[in-house]
């Protein structure tokens, strides 16, 4: 297969550097899709719905790869989303202080009828974090458009103590997971090339 056009699913400036990286030249075309989860609903089951519907909203033919994917925080089974204001960032980063708590990702492409999907799960274990510090991180604006209000591509980095697990999936997009999951919708991954 030649030719393959790659359209991202997602507003997400990390899915699109994430993708540059390995080399996939991509269109963006955020898709707008309901969040919120459904009463009663599993973690992974909610990401892996989103990763879907996102890929699902790319008019669908051959030609085409459409790629969908979702990250969200969990602790205590508790979801966590993209902070409303500094408050709500603050409190977030308060539940995780010092704690472990587990990182969701879920995947979906789609080329024609076919579509695979795969969620992700990292155990990501923040170091304890003073409040004078948690004001400061706040105040650089990068917790406001993240889940769990943090990025670990950033300055929150710094407050991360441990990963276990995939690094590029708390990033927004697991690359191995994508790789494979486009291999069965007919699509190899070669070093930049898509065949």
């Amino acid at each position: 297969m030649t030719g393959v056009r790659v359209v991202l699913a997602s507003a997400s400036p990390r899915r699109r550097e994430l993708l540059t990286l390995i080399g996939v030249a991509h269109e963006v075309r955020p898709a707008d899709v309901d969040e919120r989860i459904h009463a009663g609903e599993a973690p992974a089951v909610y990401a892996e719905r989103l990763a879907r519907t996102k890929a699902s909203s790319v008019e669908p033919d051959d030609m085409t790869l459409a790629i969908g994917s979702d990250t969200i925080v969990v602790i205590d089974d508790v979801v966590l989303g993209k902070p409303r204001d500094a408050d709500d960032a603050a409190r977030m980063l308060r539940i995780l202080s010092g704690r472990t708590h587990t990182v969701y990702t879920a995947v979906a492409v789609r080329r024609g009828d076919r579509q695979a999907s795969a969620v992700v799960h990292v155990a990501v274990t923040f170091r304890p974090l003073e409040d004078g510090l948690i004001t400061s991180y706040i105040a650089t604006g990068e917790p406001m458009d993240k889940a769990g209000a943090y990025g670990i591509q950033g300055f929150g980095a710094t407050i991360v103590e441990r990963i276990d697990g995939d690094y590029f999936a708390v990033m927004g997009l697991a690359l191995g997971t994508l790789v494979g999951l486009m291999a069965r919708v007919g699509v190899r991954y070669d070093f930049g090339r898509l065949a």
